[in-house]
């Protein structure tokens, strides 16, 4: 490449990542036309006793006080919610920028890889967001709200703790949800294979009984709830794994004719 289409190029990435940061931007401002109902809504939801998941399973909730203990901590979680929830929709944005930057480079197989790739852990990021936040999440937090070691001391959580801890869980479990797309690669990969994953298959049954005994109440219909998903996860990343192993056979037979 010559000097001068070298240059050509970095200016070409430069106002790709003007373009997508001000993608962001755009959402920030958004966001906080509608901060209002991100809140109200969406972040004290599952603090409400006729939050979805509580009604659907008729649940009985357990109050809990929210407290703001410093003097910036409610515009600091104001500003800090505005901020993540314009880089959660503004990140399309730049993800799009992105990609006009790099396709001129790519072959057609590779584009078709990428959409693909890209379709695939959007999607099974999407599902386990829903699932931290209208499972997960309320779970965890009537858990935690009911634990007590002495009907002398009240649970009062901080309010930036409370938007930090629904925030971990949600996005948590949507990136725990993206272990398909790992299992896919790493398949790709020849690391990762249906008897190896077969093999572990126990570990990660110990590993879902423990993390929903952990994070959910102590009855069986909320443990069943969350360790069920998380093992039909595990056993969908063995069914791809397979799918890979199977192509790739099928692909080096065809070779070897």
């Amino acid at each position: 490449m010559s000097e001068m289409g070298f240059i050509d190029h970095l200016e070409d990435l430069r106002w790709a990542l003007i373009k997508g940061v001000a993608g962001i931007g755009v959402a920030c401002i958004v966001a906080f036309f509608f901060s209002d109902f991100i809140i109200q809504e969406v972040l004290l939801g599952p603090k409400k006793p006729d939050f979805i998941m509580y009604r659907l399973f008729g649940m009985e909730t357990t109050p809990f006080v929210l407290q703001n203990r410093t003097v910036t901590g409610q515009f600091f979680a104001h500003v800090g919610t505005v901020i993540s929830v314009g880089i959660i929709f503004g990140s399309p944005v730049f993800v799009y920028f992105m990609w006009k930057f790099i396709e001129p480079g790519l072959y057609a197989g590779e584009k078709k890889g990428l959409r693909f790739s890209a379709v695939f852990a959007s999607f099974f990021f999407i599902l386990g967001v829903s699932f931290g936040y209208f499972i997960i999440t309320p779970l965890a937090l009537q858990f935690f709200a009911a634990y007590q070691i002495s009907p002398e001391i009240s649970n009062e959580f901080d309010i930036s703790r409370y938007f930090g801890m629904i925030t971990f869980w949600a996005f948590g479990v949507g990136v725990l949800f993206e272990l398909p797309v790992v299992v896919y690669f790493l398949s790709k990969m020849g690391i990762a294979t249906p008897n190896g994953l077969r093999t572990g298959r126990k570990y990660a049954l110990i590993g879902a009984l423990t993390l929903a005994a952990f994070f959910t109440p102590p009855d069986p219909i909320s443990q069943v709830l969350v360790a069920t998903p998380l093992l039909l996860l595990y056993e969908g990343s063995i069914l791809i794994s397979a799918h890979v192993l199977r192509k790739r056979d099928r692909e080096m037979a065809k070779a070897l004719e």
